[in-house]
């Protein structure tokens, strides 16, 4: 993309992740990267041969970066595929995807990443970046050739869906992570404890009488993996980097903050569901809010909300896992768990904005800098010569969920028939407009 023509972004509100302060102005971008953006970016200054976007005082910003979606290839192709999640992600504002390991079969080698790398070069109309299998089949046995898979292209090494259950094997992984510079995404859960569940426990969940999940499940497991972290610690004090993929409530929430705290490389994620839904919204056995970890009460989800606004939670994704109708058309008991998210996680996320409880500044760093900072991407801020992925929207614009009119293969969302706010009219990659 080196012979794109210039573009400016004018008549804008310019988001600096970074700051977290809106600025009118513009970007002014070409040959695929940001050349200039504020106040000085005009109609008038930024020559005759430059491509202008009025944006009419919408707000213009980095692309976002989804640090966790399932995008279907290889293997799943009935519910995803690259091309699907790539046009959703782009009509979402969604820039660079980072793909999880949950394949058929699971990306623990380098020709699986090398596949994934190519056919997001021939299919993707976003950055799609993959992470490797932490352990061989997601298994939790024996531990992946991480320093192979880095070299392949990997960005990230997770376990997927699954936790891995052996301290011991955890432990190895953590040093060879260390070791090697990599980051460690883990989705904390004890899989004995939370086997017998479908949703939250509690009083809810008693009603619809339905096998409840504990939020010990998941505290108990994060706060074994924050002492195997600090088990890394070498004599210059570095140690592994551990990204948890999810919290979902406030006692997960007192581990990530003692450990933060302490010192420790720790950092955590959440996704737009638990931030913005509770268990309540299964009403009557709503099986696409079956999601794992489990929608939790509303006051963990305001402590997931406050944790936000106040910096403990780094970087909020869409947890995007596509389910087809059969598997959601059935008893929830027996649906399968997921849902689509990559074309509804920003205007989700303006709820928050709209309601006053997170900045706008906030939201939009939190999807896009700390994600790039925590994945070591030059991505996600606004810097003279950063990649020129930007979006522009109106967080301001509403509109009604269709999940028909969706880009997913799957139309398995929880915002089917919601009225949100927030329009994405035009996203760029590379300097190049890939949606809008």
């Amino acid at each position: 993309m080196t012979n794109l023509r210039p573009t400016a972004f004018v008549n804008a509100r310019v988001l600096d992740p970074a700051s977290g302060r809106l600025e009118n102005g513009g970007v002014f971008v070409d040959e695929g990267a940001i050349v200039e953006f504020g106040a000085k970016v005009t109609q008038t200054n930024v020559g005759a041969r430059t491509h202008i976007i009025d944006c009419g005082g919408d707000v213009v910003s980095p692309g976002l970066i989804d640090m966790r979606a399932f995008v279907g290839e290889p293997g799943a192709t009935h519910r995803e595929t690259i091309a699907s999640a790539s046009a959703a992600a782009a009509a979402g504002g969604i820039t660079t995807i980072i793909a999880t390991p949950d394949a058929n079969p699971p990306v623990d080698g380098a020709a699986a990443i090398d596949y994934l790398l190519r056919r997001a070069s021939e299919k993707s109309l976003v950055r799609l970046l993959p992470s490797a299998a932490l352990t061989k089949g997601l298994a939790g046995h024996e531990i992946a050739e991480i320093g192979l898979l880095r070299e392949a292209g990997a960005v990230a090494f997770s376990n997927g869906m699954r936790s891995v259950a052996s301290a011991q094997v955890m432990r190895r992984a953590l040093t060879y992570a260390r070791d090697f510079g990599v980051l460690v995404i883990h989705l904390a859960e004890d899989a004995e404890l939370a086997s017998a569940g479908v949703m939250n426990e509690g009083e809810f969940a008693s009603r619809l009488g339905l096998p409840g999940v504990p939020m010990e499940a998941e505290s108990i497991m994060l706060d074994r993996d924050m002492r195997l972290v600090r088990l890394t610690l070498g004599e210059d004090a570095n140690g592994a980097r551990y990204h948890a993929a999810l919290v979902t409530c406030k006692m997960s929430l007192d581990v990530i903050a003692e450990a933060k705290v302490a010192g420790l490389p720790v950092t955590c994620g959440v996704s737009i569901n638990h931030l913005t839904l509770n268990e309540t919204d299964v009403g009557d056995y709503r099986t696409y809010l079956k999601i794992a970890p489990p929608l939790r009460s509303e006051t963990e989800r305001l402590s997931l909300v406050e944790a936000l606004a106040s910096g403990l939670i780094d970087v909020i994704c869409s947890d995007h896992n596509p389910q087809d109708f059969e598997a959601k058309r059935v008893p929830f008991s027996e649906a399968e768990y997921g849902a689509v998210g990559l074309e509804t996680m920003l205007a989700a996320g303006l709820r928050l904005v709209h309601s006053g409880q997170v900045s706008l500044g906030r939201l939009i760093g939190a999807m896009t800098l700390r994600p790039a900072e925590i994945l070591g991407l030059p991505q996600g801020r606004l810097a003279k010569g950063a990649p020129a992925d930007l979006i522009r929207f109106d967080p301001d614009e509403p509109f009604v969920v269709d999940a028909d009119k969706l880009h997913s293969r799957s139309k398995n969302t929880p915002f089917d028939g919601a009225r949100l706010e927030g329009v994405v009219k035009t996203t760029m990659v590379a300097g190049a407009i890939v949606g809008g």
